[in-house]
């Protein structure tokens, strides 16, 4: 039960997880909950797919079933998300280095096209990576400057020499995954947009 009752009084959640795949749904609860409380319900969706993302991230690269918190803040026009474990690696920081290296899975790679700003950076006991989504509307020329970030981050990862047919294959259906679970989170339709996309491809390629 949620007992905040505003957002002064109740600015920072903290919540204790272990991780598992198991924890990742209580993850999404707690976060809905809480956003509800604060009346941050319009970034549920986005909220509640990158504090799987990153409690996910620490089950991959840290381990199973370690102690982990996800700390949830209300700032001006933000809401914070972070996930402290207790390693002390930081994962790849930029498009370029994540499309060369697997310290940064695709998840990261989703938070960093969906959220205003996210980092990391060591603490005392480990480390935290964090990430910040507007609570309102970004313009249109940050939307433009962040999808071709992403744009030029699949470029390189689909265009790297060497690359057999089934692994530009797998990619490929990466890329399409994550573009419809981004879809979801907006509150949108993907099975339509898929069904569209196949059109598309099918008259063209006709």
């Amino acid at each position: 039960m949620c007992r905040c009752e505003s957002q002064e009084a109740c600015p920072r959640y903290v919540v204790p997880f272990e991780a598992s795949p198991a924890q990742l749904s209580g993850l999404r609860r707690a976060v809905r909950s809480q956003l509800g409380c604060w009346g941050a319900s319009a970034v549920v969706e986005e909220a509640e797919l990158a504090a799987t993302e990153l409690g996910a991230n620490v089950i991959k690269h840290v381990g199973p079933d370690v102690a982990a918190s996800l700390v949830l803040e209300l700032r001006k026009g933000r809401v914070r998300l972070e996930v402290h474990d207790r390693s002390r690696v930081l994962p790849a920081s930029s498009a370029e280095v994540c499309s060369e290296s697997d310290e940064c899975g695709r998840g990261l790679h989703l938070i960093a096209a969906m959220a205003h700003e996210w980092g990391s950076a060591r603490t005392a006991t480990g480390k935290v990576v964090w990430c910040e989504l507007a609570l309102k509307p970004t313009g249109c020329e940050e939307r433009v400057e962040r999808a071709a970030a992403v744009l030029s981050a699949y470029c390189q990862l689909s265009s790297t020499p060497g690359l057999e047919p089934a692994a530009l294959d797998e990619s490929v259906t990466d890329v399409i995954t994550d573009l419809l679970h981004w879809l979801s989170a907006q509150g949108g339709d993907p099975e339509g947009a898929l069904g569209r996309a196949q059109m598309h491809y099918e008259a063209e390629a006709a």
